[in-house]
């Protein structure tokens, strides 16, 4: 599965935000582009990640994709180490991550994808 094709544009920030599955209240997405398929291990999927001020979880994260994590705004503080914007992060799947706080809130822009030609099923 592809992106579409988007050309410059202002998301709307103030609408379109949902908790993603497993991720506790005060932690919001939006999707940007894309969708991912974890189950089949296809696509890719460009969002937002938004920590309301206090928001944190509790176990550490592993995903079966690629992850890049770019902080926008905001603190991000990963098992007692804190990050400041402009801050990146590249993850191979099955890579132990987390968990997260934040005290006063961040955005973060992440991008998810899987290998090409290698899906759930193949390993």
């Amino acid at each position: 599965m592809f992106k579409e094709h988007l050309e410059f544009f202002t998301p709307d920030l103030s609408s379109g935000w949902e908790t993603p599955p497993g991720y506790p209240e005060g932690i919001q997405q939006k999707i940007l582009a894309g969708s991912l398929d974890e189950e089949q291990g296809t696509g890719s999927r460009t969002r937002l990640l938004r920590f309301d001020p206090g928001a944190f979880t509790t176990e550490p994260f592993e995903h079966e994709c690629w992850e890049e994590v770019f902080l926008v705004s905001g603190d991000l503080i990963v098992e007692g180490d804190s990050f400041s914007p402009f801050t990146y992060a590249c993850r191979p799947p099955h890579t132990p991550h987390g968990p997260f706080r934040s005290e006063g809130g961040c955005l973060i822009f992440e991008i998810h994808y899987f290998e090409s030609g290698a899906g759930a099923a193949e390993k």
